[in-house]
């Protein structure tokens, strides 16, 4: 990425250096999380888990940066929330509930505050300095966690050389990280998150079709209830719920400098 964004990191400022690292920071954290949730629960769960991210891009929206929202945007909410219900919750009750869910989650808030920022940092910087920059920040971070987990015995470091680990090396860095989210930023200066997160909603369509076509998945009757009401809360939470002028551009976000007042300190 740093050979074919030469040109765009030999300008970078301050400012964008600062904003590949939290755009980075995000993209670890929902990488993390979502990597290890799937030590515990299945690809196409995670895959409705971490879509809920789309509901949550709103909800963030009105929490953090004080923009209205429709009561439409509240009802998709409620219902992709019972639909993680039906999904993640066994027949036992919630004390059986899959800790790998849990983990999903976590990166699913983390993805939404990522596609929001994306449509902040892109309407003022370098999307081919930010696309690189922010892969930069999570290899350096995924490398610091890598070292501290080895030294304090949480999980040791190993590298088992295989085809299939080149493979999933390959897959992961290049078309999901490298080609993805270099792509998401341009295509990200002419959309807003909320646009961006309806687009988002194939996600977890695409993990289902993916994960019966390589492993033969299937869901059960309880997901399959639940993963269709996450998409029809998706669905209504950003159609019906969108802001009155859909086309025009996101407003500028008041939470900003809190967040950067934080980042620095």
């Amino acid at each position: 990425m740093a050979a074919f964004r030469s040109k765009a990191l030999r300008t970078v400022n301050r400012e964008e250096l600062f904003a590949g690292a939290a755009l980075g920071l995000f993209m670890f954290g929902g990488y993390a999380f979502q990597t290890a949730g799937l030590l515990y629960t299945t690809p196409a769960k995670s895959g409705f888990v971490t879509g809920s991210s789309v509901v949550l891009v709103p909800l963030l929206l009105a929490i953090f940066w004080r923009k209205h929202l429709a009561r439409w945007a509240y009802g998709g909410a409620l219902c992709a929330v019972v639909g993680l219900y039906f999904l993640t919750v066994p027949v036992e009750g919630l004390a059986r509930l899959n800790r790998g869910d849990i983990l999903t989650f976590v990166a699913a808030a983390l993805y939404a505050v990522h596609i929001i920022l994306v449509g902040d940092y892109t309407q003022r910087h370098s999307h081919g300095a930010l696309s690189a920059l922010q892969v930069a920040a999570c290899a350096g971070l995924a490398w610091v966690s890598t070292g501290f987990l080895a030294t304090t015995g949480w999980e040791p470091a190993r590298f088992d050389a295989s085809k299939e680990l080149y493979l999933g090396i390959a897959i992961c860095a290049i078309f999901a990280t490298a080609a993805a989210f270099s792509i998401q930023l341009w295509a990200q200066q002419y959309t807003t998150p909320s646009h961006a997160a309806i687009i988002f909603t194939l996600e977890p369509v695409f993990a289902v079709i993916t994960s019966y076509l390589v492993i033969r998945e299937r869901l059960n009757a309880r997901s399959i209830v639940g993963a269709i009401f996450v998409l029809v809360g998706i669905l209504m939470a950003e159609l019906l719920g969108a802001p009155a002028a859909p086309e025009s551009p996101e407003p500028v976000f008041e939470g900003r400098i809190y967040f950067e007042m934080w980042w620095r300190l």
